[in-house]
């Protein structure tokens, strides 16, 4: 994507910097700065929405498509719906800016950025991100992988009529692990361009393709017979579900989870803003463009799952659901080819925006703290993690366990940290997000500071509860030793 690096001079280098992320600098700083009110030698987004667009495909994903339909579906429809958005502006916001926050003001990855604002006692918290990005990459590639291998086949030879013997076929072994080395090449190839020539301009290419797909997907779905069931399970609401904890811990961890928080891609994208950005603006353009992905992912999920007859295969975020039932229904189905084909393109493109962003949390953090040249740094994160990857494409189990442990408890500790540390201990957040910010939403910030300070920890730490045990019973499951209760 195109960065925007005009060419400055602070009385020292009439000339461009030349800077390991490749690019000319913006605005160098003055000898002695590395934060404050001068922005560091560092490429820039061109364009607002470039940042905008690169944020939501961070946050849009495989998951997010496919799990958050489900988890509004069972969770009481329309009234979820509601008590989402609810989270999303107590929960997923307040934690966005954060990240935004420390990123944006210290125009360094989460490392240097915690070292910078925190001292040497928060570093360990940003290695915690880029470990998170890096373990998350390896196996989402994988089930990445899976997705184009659908996307390409279905344009080349259609789907199978044995859509379960098939899956077990190219889940697991050679055929996985080629796939999976396929769609880290793809990752690295964009990420090593740069900021704006790589992940910028690739945003603002996949990220409006992507919509328009779900958009023409979601007008075709209601064509269908038994589109009208799949709204009302997707979309009647069900008050007395609220009720539930269950569902109240749901919505609260869909609010950061869907918006690729506790792991530190939205603290490096960030990095790469100027310094009159208004953050909070921003996060709330992200929120609610991410929430507006997932919502018409439903409205093509559930028409399509009861016109197929499905709904009996379908549960939270399960492999047979998208691997196996969506496949073998679009190979019987009229026209099925080609709509299928589109859905899983569909997903690919989500799949790559999301992993671009986790490449280049690892690739950045490499840039500013070893001062290896972006292609040397991307090429060096993306092989190391292709090749951990090749475990969980040689054992569907060790995906599970690897998820179980980064996707969700190393994430939720990632936010938990990031919460205290711009609540209690980093000096005056609120004057930072207060640059940039117009009087809308300035009013705002005495509120989010309090959010921070008392909602997020409490809130988080019950979520982390849930997280540990999970991950815990995954771990003794995952060595055969089931875990009584």
């Amino acid at each position: 994507m195109p960065w925007f690096s005009p060419n400055r001079s602070n009385g020292l280098h009439p000339l461009p910097v030349p800077h390991p992320r490749g690019t000319p600098l913006s605005q160098p700083s003055a000898p002695g700065t590395s934060g404050g009110d001068t922005v560091s030698a560092r490429e820039l987004f061109g364009t607002k929405w470039g940042f905008v667009l690169a944020a939501v495909g961070s946050a849009v994903g495989l998951g997010n498509m496919w799990r958050f339909s489900y988890i509004a579906a069972e969770g009481g429809g329309a009234a979820f719906l509601l008590l989402y958005i609810v989270m999303v502006l107590l929960i997923g916001i307040p934690l966005m800016l954060c990240e935004l926050t420390v990123g944006r003001k210290t125009h360094l990855s989460p490392i240097g950025a915690l070292r910078q604002l925190g001292g040497k006692a928060w570093v360990p918290l940003g290695f915690l991100f880029v470990v998170t990005g890096f373990l998350i990459l390896s196996y989402y590639s994988v089930i990445a992988g899976w997705t184009m291998r659908y996307a390409v086949e279905g344009i080349t030879t259609g789907f199978p009529a044995a859509p379960g013997e098939y899956f077990g076929q190219i889940s697991e072994g050679a055929s996985a692990v080629w796939w999976h080395l396929g769609f880290m090449v793809l990752t690295m190839a964009i990420v090593m361009v740069g900021v704006q020539k790589g992940i910028e301009r690739a945003a603002l290419i996949l990220m409006p393709t992507l919509f328009l797909i779900i958009v023409g997907l979601a007008v075709w779905a209601g064509t269908l017979e038994g589109a009208a069931e799949g709204y009302a399970f997707y979309l009647v609401p069900e008050w007395g579900e609220l009720m539930d904890g269950t569902v109240l811990r749901q919505a609260a961890a869909q609010a950061f989870f869907s918006l690729s928080l506790g792991m530190g891609a939205m603290l490096t994208f960030a990095s790469y803003l100027s310094r009159d950005t208004d953050l909070n603006q921003e996060a709330v353009t992200i929120s609610f463009a991410d929430f507006g992905v997932a919502f018409l992912a439903g409205l093509v999920v559930f028409p399509v799952v009861f016109a197929l007859g499905l709904q009996g295969d379908v549960s939270e975020s399960t492999v047979g659901a998208l691997f196996i039932s969506l496949p073998g229904a679009f190979a019987e189905m009229q026209g099925g080819r080609v709509v299928g084909t589109i859905f899983f393109v569909a997903l690919a493109v989500g799949a790559i925006t999301s992993a671009i962003s986790l490449l280049e949390v690892v690739t950045s953090s490499i840039i500013d703290e070893l001062g290896m040249v972006r292609r040397n740094a991307a090429i060096s994160a993306g092989v190391v993690i292709a090749i951990i990857g090749v475990l969980s494409a040689l054992s569907i189990d060790v995906l599970g366990l690897a998820d179980q442990i980064a996707g969700d408890l190393f994430l939720v500790i990632g936010a938990l940290g990031m919460s205290v540390f711009v609540g209690w201990f980093m000096k005056d957040p609120a004057a930072e997000l207060a640059r940039g910010a117009g009087t809308t939403f300035s009013r705002f910030i005495p509120a989010v500071m309090f959010l921070i300070r008392f909602v997020l920890p409490p809130v988080i730490a019950v979520v982390l509860w849930f997280a540990g045990r999970d991950a815990w019973n995954a771990i003794w499951e995952f060595f055969g030793v089931a875990l009584g209760g």
